[in-house]
């Protein structure tokens, strides 16, 4: 029987000269987190998400940091906090950001119910009410700890409530 080696090499080599995939660092900075549980929350949704590693987070800076296997990974652990109720800036032109799936429509509004937000806590309560008070024309709401559903109320235009729960660390989606 004869065989040769010459398939063999040629498979090898390929392999060898395969691209490795490069991981990626991701660094995601303003993700809501006022105590020791909401940083510990984020560290398990990013921990259970498949292809990702090393995960660390900073309550005092805000920013939670971890490894990805690739994009694809990255994206998953955004959407993963975005389910979740958490959200943060991962930079630009990544290659993976937060949706925009809030559902929000720019323009005034007397008020506006909010859900899905992170809120396990008085801190989340307060960080919440800290986020909405710039937000010109808004008068009151009523977020209540544990409950992640809210309405805001006052003449305030919808889509920067939003933007300004997402830039203090919150995910939101708008209720009809």
């Amino acid at each position: 029987m004869k065989t040769s080696v010459w398939p063999a090499a040629v498979v090898g080599l390929a392999l060898f000269a395969w691209p490795a995939v490069a991981a990626e660092k991701v660094e995601l900075k303003d993700v809501h987190m006022c105590c020791d549980g909401c940083a510990e929350e984020v560290a398990a949704i990013l921990g259970k998400v498949e292809g990702v590693s090393g995960v660390a987070t900073d309550k005092k800076a805000r920013s939670a940091a971890f490894t990805a296997t690739d994009a694809t990974a990255a994206q998953k652990a955004l959407d993963a906090l975005a389910a979740g109720g958490f959200h943060g800036d991962p930079g630009k032109d990544k290659g993976y950001a937060f949706k925009d799936d809030s559902g929000v429509k720019a323009g005034a509004v007397k008020s506006l119910t909010v859900t899905g937000f992170h809120n396990s806590c008085g801190g989340c309560v307060k960080s919440f009410r800290e986020a909405i008070k710039d937000v010109k024309g808004v008068t009151g709401d009523t977020a209540k700890a544990k409950v992640t559903t809210a309405q805001v109320t006052g003449e305030f235009d919808a889509a920067e409530l939003v933007k300004a729960l997402n830039k203090a660390g919150f995910h939101v989606k708008v209720k009809d």
